[in-house]
């Protein structure tokens, strides 16, 4: 998927993947793509929040696209929406390289701290 971590701290992840070799057939970005930014942001989120020892899994993810992207990169930036000691929800917007709004995504993870 080519995912590249930029910043990973409590309450704020974020990472960029490229569009080329994620593309479906039509030449544009596939959903599935997006998911797995999203998905990979939010559970390092999730991890965070479940501190040392802990663990997390994902229970549910939602993507909506909002537009087409077909070239450059997209990145993708996860902040919490909910952290409670069992779950914990975030919002992964993913954007293109002109900073429009490609994708929203929530991820709601189960915590299970140490």
């Amino acid at each position: 998927m080519g995912i590249d971590i930029h910043d990973c701290r409590p309450g704020y992840v974020s990472g960029s993947m490229p569009v080329e070799g994620n593309h479906q057939p039509l030449g544009i970005l596939h959903g599935g793509a997006n998911a797995v930014l999203a998905e990979t942001l939010g559970s390092l989120a999730a991890l965070m929040h479940a501190g040392d020892g802990g663990n997390a899994v994902g229970l549910d993810l939602s993507c909506t696209h909002h537009r087409w992207v077909s070239s450059g990169r997209v990145t993708g930036v996860c902040t919490p929406l909910r952290e409670s000691r069992t779950t914990a929800t975030y919002e992964i917007v993913i954007s293109d390289d002109t900073g429009k709004r490609t994708c929203t995504a929530l991820l709601t993870c189960a915590i299970r701290s140490r």
